[in-house]
This record gives structure tokens, sequence and C-alpha cells, in this order.
């Protein structure tokens, strides 16, 4: 089967700035994947590498099997939603539904009246006066209104309040489990893409530190906790992610390659907000600032 989007070394630098670097990735076709990191890792300019919408400075992609481009054979694909909710304020709905019609030749009218009617959002209000909630909706029923089988989404739940956030990622699944659609999802809100998405692309200082199935990595992952010791042996034998220590205790995030040996140490199971953490740790200034950026609403 051929991955829904693949990349290897992708790299893109703005003059002497580096957005993202060596990037290899693989999204099999079918997943909605979570796509997390802290501001600045590169979240944006990867979802504007994989639309099209900016070319690379080195390294390969391809999404869907072509070249991203904006050539309208590709863009026919794809579907783009940004933070912002491009949307025309004085508009209703309805205008919207009839603009798209003579926008895109796959465009399915109905399936977006059913969503809206089906959500309770007036089509016949000017969009200016819809709530927030409202507003994301109707762009993300504009969006699968073309009939994508790729849809990136960068941060469209970060102004939504806990009910909207949910109805709007409850539409999503739905849209995913109802064809052939992939998902790349940006979000920093871990507890939401943790209930909707089975993949995950990590990023920190503008590289991949995670990609593959939530399921899988979590399984290859485990927290030891034990006490104040050397622990060259468990470091010798797998990966160290994390270690917090002090005076009587020892706790690592370790990716393992077998079972632990010491028996002083203990094993449990990893989270995924653990996981994710314990990743973007290795590369972050303070650590209550990273736990404002990516744990906490916004």
């Amino acid at each position: 089967m051929t991955p829904a989007i693949e990349t290897r070394g992708l790299s893109k630098r703005y003059r002497k700035v580096t957005a993202l670097s060596e990037a290899t990735i693989v999204v099999p076709e079918g997943r909605i994947s979570a796509l997390i990191g802290p501001n600045g890792a590169g979240k944006t300019t990867l979802l504007r590498l994989l639309a099209g919408l900016a070319r690379p400075t080195g390294g390969d992609v391809a999404v869907l099997g072509r070249r991203p481009s904006q050539d309208p054979a590709f863009l026919a694909g794809i579907g783009f939603l940004a933070q912002e909710i491009p949307l025309y304020r004085r508009f209703t709905a309805a205008d919207h539904i009839r603009i798209g019609a003579h926008l895109n030749a796959r465009w399915d009218g109905a399936l977006v009246r059913r969503r809206l009617e089906g959500l309770g959002v007036p089509l016949s209000q000017r969009v200016g006066t819809l709530s927030g909630g409202q507003r994301a909706q109707l762009a993300l029923a504009l969006t699968l209104a073309k009939r994508p089988r790729m849809l990136l989404l960068d941060e469209p739940v970060a102004a939504l309040d806990p009910l909207a956030r949910r109805q709007f990622l409850s539409q999503l699944a739905e849209a995913v489990a109802g064809g052939e659609l992939t998902v790349v999802l940006s979000s920093h809100l871990i507890a939401d893409l943790e209930r909707t998405c089975d993949h995950l692309i990590l990023l920190a200082a503008s590289r991949v530190q995670l990609c593959g199935d939530i399921d899988t990595l979590l399984a290859e992952h485990r927290v030891l906790v034990g006490p104040a010791k050397d622990t060259t042996a468990i470091e010798r034998d797998h990966t160290l992610v994390q270690a917090v220590r002090t005076a009587r205790q020892t706790t690592l995030l370790i990716r393992g390659n077998g079972p632990v040996i010491d028996p002083a140490f203990e094993p449990a199971d990893v989270g995924l907000e653990e996981l994710v953490l314990g990743y973007m740790g290795q590369h972050a200034g303070p650590a209550r600032a990273q736990l404002t950026t990516i744990g906490e609403d916004q």
C-alpha cells in the first residue's frame, strides 16, 4: 500500500532560519495523525509543504503518491484548513456552499447542508454573527464537501470551548470512518488528540522526534521508578528519553529493547501526554513553559 504521506530528509529554510530539518515521515492511508510540538517546532511549515503552499529546500515529499504543487489535479485531493478559519464574514453559510460549487469539480453541497443542519448551524445567517464553534464546523463541512483524500488541519480547535471542540472532532472522526480520508491534525491539546487520533508525528527543535501509530509507540516506551542509584546498565540496554533524579528516587522514561533486568526498578505504562512531554523536555527550556504550551487549554 502506498502511504498517504511519505517524506525523506524533508527540510525548509527561510534565509538563515531552519524551520524544518531532515524530516522523515510515513503516514499510512486512513489515519488521523496528531501533529504535536511546541511553538516554532515546524508544524505549520510541514503542513504548508504537504499542501503545496511552500517548496522544500531539501529532501523529498510525496502526498497521495504525488509531489505537492499548485497543480489543480493535486489540489483537488487536498483539503487545508488554517487556524484563522478563512471564511467571508458578510456571507452566509448558503453563500459559501454556492461559491464552493463553482470552485470544486467534485463538490457535494448536499453533504454540507446535511452536516450543518444536523449541528444546528443556520444556513441563512451571516458568518460573522455565528459562534466560534459554528464557524469551525462550517469551515470543516465546506472543506469536506470537496471530497478530499487528504485533510490538513492547522490548529482548527485552538479557540473553541470544550464542547465545541468535542463536536468538531466527532464530525472529523465520522468523516474519516465514512470514506478514504487521511487527516493530519495539528493541536496543542493532547487530551483531545488522544480521543481522536491513532497516529502521531512529534516535532521538536524543527526535527521529527517520533512518527508512528500511537498504540505501537506507547507499547515501546516505559516509565521506570526506582531508588537513587547508578542507571548506566539500563541506559546501555535501552534508549533513555528523560531522567528525573531526586535524593531518594529516580524516574526514567525509556524506549525499551526487551525487559528491564534491574529488579530495583518498577516499570509502568506510558500515557500519550507523558510520552510527548518527555520528548519535548529534551529540547525545552524551563519545564513549566512547555507544560503551559502543550498541556493546557489555550
